[in-house]
């Protein structure tokens, strides 16, 4: 099988190595958080349900970079122009489900520790069938040339075609840059700004608040940065290798997420451990209101 443009085997093997090491992490770390839920009966609460959703949404997309990762040792994509299609769909459900339940994450957060309300399983279930049923429908409209989907530069995954600046593409991203982008962010500024203050005025920080604001722009930021570009200026001119880079870094927010928002989370924390080590739980005590 020939190369792709601007590649070279080493290329294909160091690009291969870094997809299936942070895919083979990010699934295992968001794994043990999925049986981890279904495992210990504690953590069965309405506010983990989120956090378990956000999970299973990340060990998807870790499924799609170990998928590129398969065909980079292949020397080339083996599935045709359809597996690419669907490829690169399901990476999109996967993506846009994981941002928008980070987002729903910060805001259980702060009625979590501002507010105090209590959270219910109606309202949890809502909300994620709501986000996994919109992730879905976006992530569709590709399917029906509302945007394309296409190859990556190495021609090992696939993604929405950002080389094709028309109207169609334009006014899709801009559509997923509104929903899935400003409005996450100014959701998590909010949420840990006001958990921010909270902290201070008790003199207790139980953990980084500005941290996972941080991991979304750091993981996703290049590559959101490069395809808004793209409606504007034709983006080939940057180079292969760097235009394959940023679809890899942003493939290890699962990674972070597993680490912040499952290992680090003092409410999940516990039964994760007992699920790993067998140990009991210790649960922080907070006094909920109705909500």
């Amino acid at each position: 099988m020939a190369l792709p443009e601007g590649f070279d085997e080493f290329d294909m093997f160091a690009f291969g190595t870094a997809l299936l090491v942070g895919g083979a992490l990010g699934f295992l770390l968001n794994a043990a958080s999925v049986l981890a839920f279904l495992r210990v009966k504690e953590l069965q609460t309405p506010n983990n349900f989120l956090v378990f959703n956000l999970a299973l949404a990340d060990m998807s997309l870790t499924l799609n970079a170990l998928t590129a990762a398969y065909a980079s040792y292949l020397r080339g994509w083996p599935w045709g122009q359809l597996g690419c299609t669907y490829h690169a769909f399901q990476g999109m459900i996967s993506v846009l489900a994981s941002i928008s339940f980070m987002a729903c994450v910060a805001w259980d957060r702060y009625h979590q520790y501002c507010t105090r309300q209590k959270f219910f399983w109606s309202t949890a279930m809502f909300m994620s069938a709501v986000i996994w049923g919109l992730s879905i429908f976006w992530a569709a409209l590709p399917l029906y040339g509302y945007g394309v989907y296409d190859f990556e530069p190495m021609k090992v995954c696939c993604t929405l075609d950002y080389t094709k600046n028309d109207s169609n593409y334009t006014n899709y991203l801009t559509s997923l840059v509104v929903i899935y982008l400003m409005f996450p962010t100014i959701t998590l500024l909010t949420s840990y700004q006001a958990i921010h203050k909270h902290f201070k005025k008790l003199h207790n920080h139980r953990f980084n608040t500005s941290l996972p604001l941080r991991v979304l722009f750091m993981c996703w930021g290049p590559y959101i940065i490069l395809c808004v570009y793209a409606c504007f200026d034709n983006v080939t001119f940057i180079s292969p290798k760097l235009r394959m880079v940023l679809p890899v870094l942003a493939k290890t927010n699962p990674i972070f997420n597993a680490l912040i928002y499952s290992f680090g989370n003092e409410f999940y924390r516990p039964g994760l451990w007992n699920f790993l080590t067998g140990e009991k739980i210790v649960e922080p005590v907070i006094k909920l209101k109705g909500r």
